[in-house]
C-alpha cells in the first residue's frame, strides 16, 4: 500500500480496495481488542469506525487513499451488499418457529422501551437546563430515528416545513445526537457481552429464546453445499433486495425491511430449497465474519463525522443521550425476560433502535458479536425508526413553549 502511495496508483478498484480496507480495518479491530479498559467496551469496534474518522478531519491520512475509498464506497454502495448478505442469510438459516416467535415478540420491549427512554432522557435534559422541547425534538428524537439516510433527513425535512427554517441548520443541530447516541450503543452492546459471559443463563448467545435451543441454525449439512449453491444464494440475496428498492419506489417502505419482509415470506412458504438455505447461511457467516472489520473502516472513513461526535460531547448532551440509550437498552432486557426472549439478546435488539441506521447495526451488533439478530436490528431501526418519526411529525411537533409526551 506504501508503494502504491508514493507512486500515486492508488485507485478505487475493487481489487485494490479489498486489499486496502481488509488490511486497515483488521489492524484497527487488533488494536482496539489490545487496549486495556477500551477492549471491554467495544475497542474493536470504536477504534475500527472512529479513529479513521479522527485521521480524517486531522487530515492524517492521505488524500488520495481518503479519495479512493469514498469513489468506492459512493461507486458501489457496498453496505447494502453486506445488509442484503447478512439479513437474507440470517433469515433463511434460522428455523421458522424462532423466525415468527422472534417477529412478535420484539416488538413489546421495543414500544415500552421507546417510551420510557424518552420520558427518561427528556427528564434527564430538563434537569440540566436544556428545556423539554430542545431536549425531546433535537436530542432524544434523533437518536431513535434510525439513523441518517432513513432517520434525520426526513425527521429535518418535517422540521424545515413545520418552521420554515433551513433544513441544514436543523440538520446540523440533531447530528451530533446521532453519532453519540450510536457510539453508547455500541458500549451498551459489548457490556451486555462481557454481562452475558460472566451470567450464562441471561444470554442466549445468538438466540432469542430458550424454545430455541437444541433447533438447529444450520438448516443443511454444510459438506453437501456446493459452489453452485453458495452463488445462487448470493443472487437470491441481491434479488431479494432489488425487490426491496422496488417496493420502495411504489409504497415507500424502507427497501431494507421490505427485503427483510420478503425473506421472511420465502422462509414461511418454503420457497427456498433446503441447499440453498445452506448456502445462505455460509454467506452470511463469510461477510459477518471476513468484512464486517473493512466495512466499519469505510464507515468512518466516508460517513462518520468527527466533528459531529465532538460537537455532542457537551456534559448536558452526554448525559441525557447517555440516559435515554441506557433506558431504552435496560427496558428491552427486563420486558424481554418478561415476555420470553432472553435480556441480552433483548436488550441489544433495542439498543439498535439508537444506532445510525444499517450503519449503527453492523457496529452495534459486531460489538455484541451477534450479526445473526441483523433482521430483528434492523425491524428496530428501520421500522421503529420509521413509526418514531412518522408520530413525532404528525401528532407531537409544537412550539417551545408546549411538548407532549
Amino acid at each position: 500500500m506504501s508503494i502504491l502511495l508514493a507512486f500515486g496508483k492508488i485507485s478505487s478498484d475493487i481489487s485494490i480496495m479489498v486489499a486496502i480496507l481488509t488490511t486497515l480495518g483488521f489492524t484497527c479491530a487488533e488494536l482496539g481488542a489490545r487496549i486495556p479498559l477500551l477492549r471491554l467496551i467495544g475497542g474493536p469496534v470504536i477504534v475500527t469506525t472512529f479513529l479513521p474518522s479522527c485521521l480524517v478531519y486531522y487530515k492524517l491520512l492521505p488524500g488520495e487513499l481518503v479519495r479512493s475509498i469514498n469513489d468506492f464506497w459512493q461507486s458501489t454502495n457496498i453496505l447494502y451488499l453486506f445488509i442484503a448478505s447478512v439479513v437474507v442469510g440470517s433469515i433463511l438459516s434460522m428455523d421458522r418457529r424462532t423466525l415468527v416467535a422472534g417477529m412478535a415478540k420484539i416488538f413489546v420491549p421495543l414500544a415500552v422501551g421507546s417510551v420510557a427512554a424518552a420520558i427518561v432522557g427528556t427528564l434527564t435534559g430538563m434537569a440540566f437546563g436544556l428545556g423539554a422541547h430542545h431536549t425531546f425534538f433535537y436530542l432524544v428524537v434523533p437518536v431513535m430515528a434510525g439513523g441518517i439516510g432513513e432517520g434525520a433527513i426526513p425527521l429535518t425535512l418535517g422540521y424545515a416545513d413545520i418552521l420554515n427554517l433551513p433544513q441544514k441548520q436543523l440538520f446540523a443541530q440533531v447530528i451530533p445526537a446521532i453519532v453519540l447516541g450510536n457510539l453508547i450503543a455500541i458500549i451498551c452492546a459489548s457490556l451486555l457481552h462481557q454481562f452475558g459471559k460472566r451470567h450464562a443463563s441471561y444470554s442466549g448467545k445468538g438466540r432469542l429464546s430458550a424454545a430455541d435451543e437444541g433447533i438447529s441454525t444450520n438448516p443443511s449439512d454444510a459438506s453437501s453445499v456446493t459452489v453452485e449453491h453458495l452463488a445462487a444464494a448470493g443472487m437470491i440475496a441481491i434479488c431479494l433486495y432489488m425487490l426491496g428498492i422496488l417496493v420502495h419506489k411504489l409504497i415507500g417502505l424502507p427497501a431494507p425491511v421490505a427485503m427483510l419482509f420478503l425473506a421472511v415470506l420465502a422462509k414461511l412458504t418454503y420457497a427456498i430449497s433446503p441447499k440453498l438455505e445452506g448456502g445462505a447461511r455460509i454467506v452470511y457467516r463469510f461477510f459477518s465474519t471476513v468484512v464486517t472489520y473493512p466495512l466499519l473502516f469505510a464507515i468512518g472513513i466516508t460517513i462518520t463525522p468527527w466533528n459531529d461526535l465532538l460537537a455532542g460531547f457537551t456534559l448536558a448532551n452526554i448525559a441525557t443521550i447517555t440516559a435515554t440509550v441506557c433506558t431504552l437498552t435496560t427496558v428491552g432486557f427486563f420486558v424481554g425476560k418478561w415476555v420470553g426472549l432472553y435480556p441480552i439478546e433483548s436488550a441489544i435488539i433495542n439498543a439498535c433502535h439508537s444506532g445510525m441506521g444499517g450503519i449503527g447495526d453492523v457496529a452495534i451488533l459486531s460489538a455484541a458479536y451477534r450479526l445473526e439478530l441483523m433482521p430483528f436490528a434492523q425491524i428496530a431501526t428501520r421500522l421503529g425508526g420509521a413509526l418514531t418519526i412518522t408520530h413525532v411529525l404528525t401528532h407531537n411537533y409544537k412550539q417551545p413553549s408546549t411538548i407532549n409526551l
